[in-house]
């Protein structure tokens, strides 16, 4: 069958750029927490700009996709490198969803701006077609460890895009 054009996630899921025990309790929290680990990790020159161009995507429509996650997104002049921060929580966040239910697991995608359009959509599509298969989003919102959700998003080749 068809190979799909994808990207090698390993790129851009690293273990410092995920929490499997967020404290933040709020959707607003977990953006700048998740964040924090962006620009801890090196990715972002401005942690503000970035959070800004975030909200502003936030405004142009719900990126809680139902089934407890939420996949907000920024794309920005601030963003170094094109990385994935995923933060899961043990509490239930209130997010706008299509189901109008709260979140558990965010997956907070931060974009160069000379990436936005080719490398957005790919990472989009990839991640689209992992939160489709319901035992990996089970497996996720339950994940204990970093390395696990590495695991998740990494080691399966049909997942990555190979059929």
């Amino acid at each position: 069958m068809e190979q799909l054009e994808t990207i090698d996630l390993q790129k851009v899921i690293k273990k410092e750029l995920i929490t499997v025990d967020l404290e933040a309790t709020t959707k607003e929290g977990v953006i700048y927490e998740l964040t924090d680990l962006l620009y801890e990790g090196g990715c972002l020159t401005d942690q503000e700009a970035f959070i800004k161009d975030v909200f502003l995507r936030e405004k142009e429509g719900a990126t809680g996709l139902g089934n407890g996650i939420a996949i907000p997104h920024g794309k920005s002049g601030s963003v170094l490198k094109t990385r994935i921060a995923v933060g899961i929580s043990k509490n239930n966040i209130s997010w706008e969803s299509l189901d109008d239910k709260p979140v558990n697991a965010i997956i907070l995608f931060a974009v160069q701006d000379s990436d936005a359009n080719t490398t957005h959509i790919l990472l989009l599509q990839q991640v689209a077609i992992f939160l489709a298969d319901e035992d990996f989003l089970e497996r996720l919102k339950n994940a204990r460890s970093e390395e696990e959700v590495i695991e998740l998003f990494t080691k399966n080749k049909k997942r990555n895009g190979e059929y």
